[in-house]
């Protein structure tokens, strides 16, 4: 039971901090300077340029319906967070208005702005996503869209819903330039979100094709510390029957399998590929 409190504080301490982050640059960056990197800030920022109405108004108001899809669709639980997530990404935007005022606008050069406007967003949106959550808009209806295509990021189904929304916001805006600058922004949008997301603990995946597989493996279980696993291959030139290892190891252990390898068979056949997550013994603890 404290396990999971200390978890939920922790949760609602990312979304936190994560759409502060996010109304920073909204208000620093973003929306001084007309970039509009797609979702319903973006679009809020275009309808304010058009209307006036302000950017924390039009986040809550488009993003109701969705909440209500949202909650019928990921669950109650998630609906919670969803609805801070939306409540404070407004909240953070106001105070930073009173506090800094309306024409506050940290660097007037557009190509700064879409580039650290977009890090500033990325980062935010990265801490929400690892909390569970959404601020509402395209990031919760890629967080719908996940749900039954698993096998694409959050941040990329959102790229996908975003580029027709930069164009919209584009034409509605009447300059070009706002689509182009705006296409940078999501980019490093989504690059920074699935860096903080997925994190630098990726891993190497070996497929080792040898003709000693036993002195191979023992190798590496004794020196790395790492599990293998022996796959039953065939080469089809040869007909011969092999056994094909697969192992994973951290970056720090890829030159001292290599050497195992080497120092064992000169003639084996290496395939390494890189993992982005490795969940289990030995790495990440596997979370519900």
């Amino acid at each position: 039971m404290k396990k999971i409190k200390k978890s939920s504080l922790m949760d609602y301490m990312g979304i936190t901090f994560g759409t502060f982050l996010m109304a920073a640059s909204l208000v620093l960056f973003l929306e001084p300077n007309t970039i509009a990197p797609g979702g319903v800030t973006g679009l809020a920022i275009v309808i304010q340029k058009i209307s006036g109405i302000p950017i924390d108004v039009t986040n809550l108001a488009i993003n109701i319906p969705l909440f209500i899809i949202g909650i019928i669709t990921l669950g109650a639980a998630f609906g919670v967070k969803t609805v801070y997530g939306i409540f404070f990404l407004s909240f953070f935007i106001r105070i930073l208005i009173i506090f800094l005022g309306k024409n506050i606008n940290a660097t007037e050069d557009l190509l700064l702005a879409s580039i650290y406007g977009g890090v500033l967003m990325g980062i935010g949106l990265g801490f929400v996503f690892k909390s569970k959550a959404t601020t509402g808009g395209t990031d919760l209806a890629g967080t719908i869209l996940h749900k039954y295509i698993p096998n694409l990021s959050i941040a990329k189904l959102m790229m996908m819903i975003d580029l027709i929304i930069i164009a919209t916001a584009g034409i509605v805006d009447k300059n070009i330039e706002t689509s182009l600058y705006s296409i940078i922004a999501l980019y490093v949008i989504v690059k920074v979100a699935d860096f903080i997301v997925e994190g630098l603990n990726y891993a190497k995946a070996f497929q080792i094709i040898t003709d000693y597989p036993e002195e191979i493996s023992s190798e590496i279980i004794s020196k790395l510390n790492r599990g293998v696993t022996a796959l039953k291959g065939k080469g089809m030139y040869t007909g011969k029957e092999k056994d094909v290892l697969l192992c994973v190891v951290d970056r720090a252990q890829v030159s001292k399998l290599k050497e195992i390898v080497h120092n064992i068979d000169k003639k084996a056949f290496i395939m390494v590929s890189t993992i982005h997550e490795v969940l289990g013994e030995g790495f990440t603890e596997i979370n519900k």
